[in-house]
Parts: structure tokens; sequence; C-alpha cells
């Protein structure tokens, strides 16, 4: 077995360079393989066109019969670009995309008149099997039926051969079964509390758009290493493997030169991505060898959500071609840091006001500060569902693992944005004089200035931190469908909003105050109730942990602790009331993701019992005998002085059993709890009794097989080692 090992290393070590060069300027090919604006408005009717724009800019229903249209258009031009399937493109709650190809191609009845042929039945809905998707409960499994719906505010797209159509999933009886759908019922309720502000400060607006910036980071390794280690390609993660001697300490990878391989698989990549209208703009080492980071500019947060999927699968093909494999889990090697997608998340109105950017003038200061107070006031409102929303098995070994922000949900806000806050704080209740209000607009609005981004330093232990012009959602996992979180927090923000309005308006109506009086009066309120949700320190510090708990702060270190916000009442009635979810859809997500928790720590000890049992102690066996062997011809030649001359190898021997002994007797352990843990018919009490009962065998089990691989000749060892993983180019 250890052949298959050096057979990977000479592999990696032997890759030439695939040949690759750029086609154009990325401004020239932006888009070229997406049905955008320009598309359309060469191959589709002027009526057809209005009814998409309609669609994205104000949430109108597209006649059927201007579906055909724009679905004739839609065939004509992915068929002059050598396209010969169509898919509906979907999200599912699997965390991945799906997609089923079905051919342009077809014949009449009787096998004559071949065509190409694509309707407005077939680009509006569509029927996939829905038997096998999760559904938590909504339907029986013997209930297939499932549709799928066109989303024209997110472009259809060609990959290959084949024209991808971004739609909805939603079960038989009309429950969304997808992550889009709460998604976008999120932007859609964020549109509308938004505007509504927006109004007291300009009646000109009449859409707000929630936008969205993603981080992706991700480890490149060579493709051959990685099949050559079992629990890399069935769990995405290392459960065992002792760390390098060299890693990450020496700061030399972060920012540092682009190794040549993975420049070249990250400029192939970035011309797929611009083919795909993916606006990627940043690359660079990350902190750990062999981990990188891409990076788009700002979209509407539907399409960025898109994008990031779309990103990820494209990533895994062009790696293909690389002879890569792409790690999107969020800890896959122990000792070094994992990876995260950092969401920076933002407001923009239809006049081209960001709205959490500070400017010169009172007024769009007082815009600001009502949207960036609301945001907090909305994360200290809800900050165990924005934990809730990050919550998975691959995330809690990065959490709080002193180099991604803790699970405690905390905001950032710098130091001049808090002194800004204190004095505000001091506005006295009720009319303000016009001197207060002369003073107050000189000394605490009138002084923001209008870009905040180097006034404060970076708090990267910070899971929620605003970052000069937009929130930074630090603590979503890198593998995470960024959809989960965006729907959360873009819930909770419109939620306050629309609570804020309502207080705005009854001192204007009942206190007879003036608008400006009755904004600063609710804001004081927000500042003084938010305050334990703000935090400038270390949040890796055993300090802010016992802060945290005196704040009365939520501290779930584990998913199935985090996952019970989600079926709260809370929840229930803030999805509920948002328009969001109902009971039915929450509760369903709250099953899938407790089931999906269970299976991936089920999967990951049978996986880690396999390899300790059936890789690491027949070689520890294999180079035990040979240590045997050597005493025993050393007794054979110095007779009885062969127990000094032997010391150390009977010593090694002794060691080796203890290991083997430590590994079989907790693996079997391990096994009865997971037997244990699988006669229970609650999703809860089964995600705990694995988290608690069976999971805190995986470290002890690691240390004894990482204390062997130590111990056993370099030659012998059938996994590939830490050294050859992260530090091979």
């Amino acid at each position: 077995m250890s052949s298959i090992r050096f057979q990977a290393l000479r592999e990696a070590s032997n890759r030439k360079l695939i040949d690759f060069q750029e086609s154009g300027r990325k401004s020239e090919l932006f888009g070229s393989n997406v049905f955008n604006d320009k598309a359309m408005k060469q191959y589709l009717t002027s009526d057809a066109f209005k009814a998409v724009q309609g669609a994205v800019q104000f949430g109108t229903k597209i006649d059927r019969k201007l579906a055909d249209y724009i679905a004739m258009g839609m065939k004509e031009w992915a068929l002059n670009k050598g396209v010969t399937h169509y898919t509906h493109w979907f999200q599912p709650l699997t965390g991945t995309t799906a997609e089923k190809h079905d051919a342009f191609f077809e014949t009449s009845y009787d096998g004559s008149d071949p065509l190409e042929k694509f309707g407005g039945a077939q680009l509006v809905q569509q029927e996939p099997d829905a038997s096998s998707f999760p559904h938590g409960g909504i339907r029986n499994t013997f209930e297939a039926r499932g549709y799928t719906a066109w989303d024209p505010t997110s472009p259809a797209f060609i990959f290959g051969t084949t024209l991808c159509i971004p739609t909805i999933f939603i079960s038989y009886t009309g429950e969304a079964l997808d992550n889009k759908i709460p998604l976008l019922r999120a932007l859609s309720a964020m549109d509308e509390a938004a505007t509504e502000i927006c109004k007291y400060f300009d009646k000109n607006v009449k859409k707000v758009t929630a936008t969205l910036g993603w981080e992706q980071e991700y480890f490149l390794i060579d493709k051959s290493l990685a099949n050559s280690r079992p629990d890399l390609i069935m769990t995405g993660r290392t459960l065992l493997g002792h760390t390098s001697a060299k890693g990450q300490q020496l700061d030399d990878h972060y920012f540092g030169s682009i190794p040549t391989r993975a420049l070249t698989y990250m400029r192939d990549l970035e011309q797929e991505c611009i083919l795909l209208g993916i606006p990627v703009k940043t690359r660079h080492n990350e902190v750990a060898p062999n981990q990188f980071e891409f990076a788009p500019i700002f979209e509407e947060a539907n399409l960025a959500v898109d994008h990031n999927c779309l990103l990820m699968d494209v990533m895994q093909k062009v790696a293909e071609r690389h002879d890569f494999k792409v790690l999107f889990h969020e800890k896959p090697f122990k000792g070094v840091n994992g990876s995260g997608k950092h969401n920076n998340w933002s407001l923009s109105t239809d006049t081209g006001v960001n709205l959490l950017s500070p400017s010169k003038t009172p007024m769009t200061n007082l815009q600001f500060l009502t949207f960036f107070i609301n945001t907090i006031k909305a994360v200290n409102d809800y900050e165990a569902l924005l934990r809730a929303s990050i919550a998975t098995a691959s995330n809690d070994h990065r959490l709080g693992a002193n180099e991604a922000p803790p699970a405690i949900i905390s905001v950032f806000i710098g130091g001049q944005l808090t002194k800004v806050l204190a004095e505000l704080e001091g506005v006295s209740t009720g009319k303000l004089s016009p001197e207060e209000k002369t003073d107050l607009k000189l000394n605490v609005v009138g002084k923001i200035p209008d870009v905040l981004l180097d006034n404060t330093d970076r708090n990267r232990t910070s899971p929620f931190a605003f970052t000069g012009n937009k929130f930074e959602f630090r603590a979503v996992g890198s593998s995470a469908n960024c959809s989960n979180a965006m729907t959360t927090l873009n819930t909770i923000v419109a939620k306050q909003l629309k609570d804020f309005k309502n207080e705005v308006d009854v001192l204007i109506e009942s206190k007879d105050m003036k608008k400006d009086d009755a904004i600063f009066n609710v804001l004081r309120e927000y500042i003084k109730q938010s305050k334990k949700i703000l935090f400038e320190g270390d949040g890796y510090s055993e300090a802010w942990q016992n802060e945290a708990a005196k704040r009365g702060l939520s501290n779930f270190k584990t998913t199935p602790e985090a996952l019970k916000a989600r079926a709260s009442k809370q929840a229930v009635e803030l999805f509920g009331e948002m328009g969001i979810m109902n009971q039915v859809e929450l509760h369903a997500r709250y099953e899938i993701e407790l089931e999906e928790y269970t299976k991936k720590i089920q999967i990951e000890g049978r996986v880690l019992g396999d390899i300790s049992k059936n890789h690491v102690i027949p070689i520890a066996i294999k180079y035990q005998n040979t240590l045997i062997e050597n005493v025993k011809g050393l007794k054979n030649i110095f007779g009885s002085e062969f127990e000094s001359i032997a010391k150390e190898q009977i010593i090694l021997i002794k060691e080796i059993s203890g290991h083997i002994e430590g590994i079989n007797s907790k693996v079997e352990e391990m096994t009865e709890e997971r037997k244990k843990a699988n006669t229970l018919t609650d999703a809860q009490a089964m995600a705990e009794a694995y988290c608690n009962n069976v999971k805190p065998y995986f470290e002890i089990i690691r240390n004894h097989c990482d204390k062997l691989e130590l111990l056993v000749d370099n030659e012998l060892w059938t996994l590939t080692k830490y050294r050859e993983l992260l530090l091979t180019k």
C-alpha cells in the first residue's frame, strides 16, 4: 500500500504545466456566455425584453405568450454558441447545485422531422424527480413530484455545451425545497422595508438592493496526493496526520508569490468566470501552505449567491484539467488555518447611494446612521439566529479556533464610530432644541467622514465587523451556500427597519415630533438597547468568553446547540411575519440540517475507524515485527547483554503496542456509541449523541495514529503525509 503514496508523490513531482493562454481582454470577454441585456436586445423582441426587465427590476410576472418568445430567442442564442442541451439549474437543500440535462433535439411521433425545440413551457417550469432531495418531512419519500421554475432575476448562462437556467425548486404542495426561494423573499422584504426608510431622506428612491461580495478561500492539492488519502476523498478533510515541521509559522505563504502551477490554474479559472459573468477581481495566497483566495466585485445578493455556487462547481471542473483537487472544507488540515467565506454585505438605492457609506452632509450622514444603527440592533436581537445560519459540522472546526471568529456573535465598529454612538446616546429625550439639533449635527452627524475605510484597524476576531462602507459577516464557512446567512441577515434587518419606521411614525403622528427629532430619539434608544452586542477587543480571549456570558450573549460551540434557534418561537414568528418561510418550511430546514450534521459525523467516524484499523494498525504491526526480528538477532549475537543493547527497540515495541491497543479499544467504543446513537428517532437527540458521545473519540484515535506516524518507518507508511500534501507545489 505504501507504493500508492510514493507513486502519487512521483506523479505530483513530475507534473507539467497546462498550456493556457488568455483569449482576450477581460472587459471584452465578460459575460460572453451569459444571456444578459446585450444578448437579449439582439435575440428578443422589444416586448419580450421589457418583460424580462420588468421581472428583474419590479418583480412583475412574465406572460406565458411572451415566455415563448423569450425561450425562442434564448434557444437561438444558445444554438449559435454550439449548445446542445438545456437544464434547470437549482439549489436543493444539499448545499450544492443540481441539474438534469435535456437535449434541444426532438422528433415527431413517427421519428421523422427532427428539429431543435425549446418553448416557453420548458423555460418557465420543469418537473425533476424530487424523491431523493432533502425535504425535512414536508412529504413522503414515495411522493416524488417537485417543480423547478425560472428565476428571471438571475440570467441564464452556458457552461460547456449546456444552457443553464437558474430556477427555484418547490414541492408539489408549494413549500420551498431550495435555498433560493427564502433568499428571494428576504431580499424582497428588505427592498420594501428599506425603501420606506429611504423616503424619509429622499423621495426619489424607489428600490433598495442588498449587495454581496464574498471572499472564497480554498486549498489546492495535487490530485494524485488527494486521491491517496481516503479521508480527503470521502470527508473533505484529513481525519489523521501528524502536523508538518514546517507549516505556516514563518508567514511566508500569505500574500507571497503565487506558485506557478497554482497561478496557471487561477488564470484558466478566471477566464471561465469572466465568460460566465462572474466578476472575479482578486486572487492571492492565503495564510496556510497551498491555501488561496478568490474575491469578486460586489453584486446584487441573489446573483452573487448564484455566482458563488457556480464558481465552486467551475473551480472543481477546471481543477481536473490541471490535476488539482480543490478543498472547500473549513478545516481540511490540523495545525494550519482553515477556510472561510467572508460575506461583505451592504445596501444600495436605485439612485446610486450606498446606504452604509457615510458622506459629508449631515442629512446623508443621518441616513447612514439610521441604517448602521438598525443593522446593529437587528444583530443584537437575533444573534442566536445569525449563529444558527452558519452552523455546520465542518464550520464547527473553524469557529473559535484562534484563526476565525468565535462562536459568539458580536459587532465590531471601531473606535471612531463607537465615540459617535456614545455622543448620539447623549441626545436629550423628546424634542430637540434648535441649539441641540445644530450641536448634534455639527458634533456627531456632520463630522463622520465620507470614507471610514482606514479610520479603524481591522478586527479579524470579530464575526460581524463594519469595514467602512459595508458589514463583513466573517463567520460564514468556506463550503457554505451564502444564501442561508444572507437570508437570515436580510430578514432580521428588514424586520428591524419595519419596526423602526413604526416607532418613528408613532412619534411623528402622536407626539407631534419633527422627523429628525423622532429619528434621533428612536436611534438613541436603539444604541442603549444594543450595547451588549458591541465588542472591540480580542474575540479569542477567555476574558471575552466570560464577558459575553455576563452580557447574556449566546455561545453555541457546536451545531446541534446552535440549530435549536432555527426551531425557536422567535424564529417562527420572525420568518412567518416577514413572509420568508412558514413553520413547515422552517422546521424542515431544521430537521435537514440536524440530519446532515449527524450523517457527516457518522461518515467521518466510519472512515476514521476503517483507516486506523486497515491502514495504520497493519503497518504498525509490520514495523513492530521488523523490530522484533531485530531484537531476536541481537539476542542471538549478544546473549544476556542483548537487553541493554536492544533497550530502545524494546521500548519502541512496547510503545507501538500501546498505541495499537489504544486505537483498537477506542474504535470499538466509538462504534458502540454510534450504534446507540443510531437507535434514536429524534433528530436533535441523535445529532447531540453524535456530537457529544461519538465525535470526542475522533481526537483520541487520531492522537494514537499520529504518534505511530512518527514511530513507523517512513518507507512503510501508506498515507500521504502533511508535509507532502501541503508543501508540494
